[in-house]
């Protein structure tokens, strides 16, 4: 029998990786809780109307890289490839309108089949945050705001930067819309077949093509910004104010684009130039025709998301793994009241080790191996002088301890 393997484009979160996981994860949650967010989940499964209506026809994702199935019941289901259109189902399904504003965080698996490199994963992990119910550009500055905290927090903001631009309001969108369609139109006989699929439905999408061919015709394209009118300039500008108030700098690339229907006004990224080309560890903008397209009731929203391996890959020293109490007891009697004195700590908050079977010496060798901060010998002499030896394993001092107040003692390690 061949040896078992993870599948391709997954891999495990063993203890070293999950503390730095954790580590990211963590610093997401605490900088959106700062900002008035609170954690939410959803099903790793929607039903796959979810995600086709959102996320369209056209689109690779639905056609190349959802993970679709036909369950038991004979309903089409999809392990989710992104997080804002199950967030936005939950306000539909829950009822929320009466709620508004929603601010919600979110952390877990995502799921594309899409060849494995480098950052890209086909089980992978994000954080985001979703804003539900505001309108106002301040809306916009705010999830930025937070995506930069965050960034902080895991020592990578210094070696990121910011892209952003502005999509504009409906009426820019269809008069960009119209200017693009225009010029891919003369190209047409140069457009790789799935850029021509994509032409009379969503040529905005063309904009994102992978294809070289595509993206020489793409480089001379009409730009976004020069086709936005006079309210879509001012909702930018009023962006672009709030993040020089913050003293947050950016570039604006005019070539930054969401190719679905529902994106409007602000989009950015936020990239690293440590990750090679897959470099973006953050993307997000706002969708406020997005709620109304899934069927429920128009609501502005503007969010982002983070990829946690491409995180992970920025920080620049592992987080410290906690250090243990070791218990050593010597002798059979001293074995039992270690064993109740490592329930005691470990109630406290404490995190205690008791080795299972060894002599002192093999009992201290795995201490230095977990690299524990501090041993506690326990022996026939400490019992009958109710002490215990505390043994300080990086100064190597070691002093009898009051059993009475060795809880007392510990906690300060």
């Amino acid at each position: 029998m061949s040896q078992l393997q993870p599948v391709r484009g997954t891999h495990d979160l063993l203890p070293d990786e999950m503390r730095r996981y954790r580590f990211v994860v963590d610093s997401a949650r605490a900088a959106a809780e700062c900002y008035g967010y609170h954690e939410m989940a959803t099903p790793i499964f929607e039903f796959s109307e979810v995600f086709k209506r959102t996320l369209g026809d056209t689109s690779d994702i639905v056609t190349k890289e959802m993970y679709t199935f036909t369950d038991r019941g004979g309903e089409t289901v999809t392990l989710r490839p992104e997080g804002t259109a199950g967030v936005a189902r939950a306000f539909i399904s829950g009822g929320l309108t009466q709620h508004l504003p929603l601010k919600y965080f979110y952390s877990g698996p995502m799921f594309r089949y899409e060849r494995p490199q480098k950052g890209r994963l086909r089980q992978f992990h994000q954080t985001g945050i979703e804003l539900l119910g505001v309108a106002d550009p301040l809306g916009d500055v705010e999830i930025i705001a937070t995506g930069v905290e965050f960034l902080r927090r895991i020592g990578a903001w210094e070696r990121c930067y910011l892209e952003i631009n502005s999509l504009g309001d409906a009426e820019s969108r269809k008069t960009y819309r119209d200017v693009l369609l225009d010029y891919l139109s003369s190209h047409k006989d140069k457009l790789s077949k799935d850029s021509l699929d994509r032409l009379e439905r969503n040529p905005m999408r063309i904009l994102d093509s992978k294809d070289e061919g595509d993206r020489k015709i793409v480089a001379d394209a009409p730009v976004y910004s020069d086709h936005l009118n006079g309210a879509s300039r001012d909702f930018f500008q009023r962006v672009l104010s709030g993040l020089d108030a913050l003293g947050i700098a950016y570039k604006i690339n005019p070539r930054l684009v969401r190719g679905l229907d529902y994106y409007c006004h602000t989009c950015f990224e936020i990239i690293s130039n440590d990750l090679g080309a897959q470099g973006t560890v953050m993307g997000g903008g706002r969708y406020d025709g997005l709620v109304g397209i899934m069927g429920g009731p128009e609501t502005p929203g503007v969010g982002w998301a983070s990829g946690v391996e491409r995180c992970m890959m920025l920080l620049q020293q592992d987080p410290p793994a906690r250090r243990p109490i070791a218990l050593i007891p010597v002798g059979a009697a001293a074995e039992r009241e270690c064993l109740v004195l490592a329930d005691k700590l470990r109630r406290l908050g404490l995190y205690a080790e008791l080795g299972y079977s060894g002599n002192v010496g093999k009992r201290m060798k795995r201490a230095n191996k977990l690299n524990a901060r501090v041993a506690v010998i326990l022996g026939d002499d400490e019992l009958a002088k109710k002490v215990a030896t505390l043994r300080d394993l990086d100064s190597g001092e070691q002093r009898e301890i009051a059993m009475d107040a060795l809880a007392q003692q510990l906690e300060a390690y």
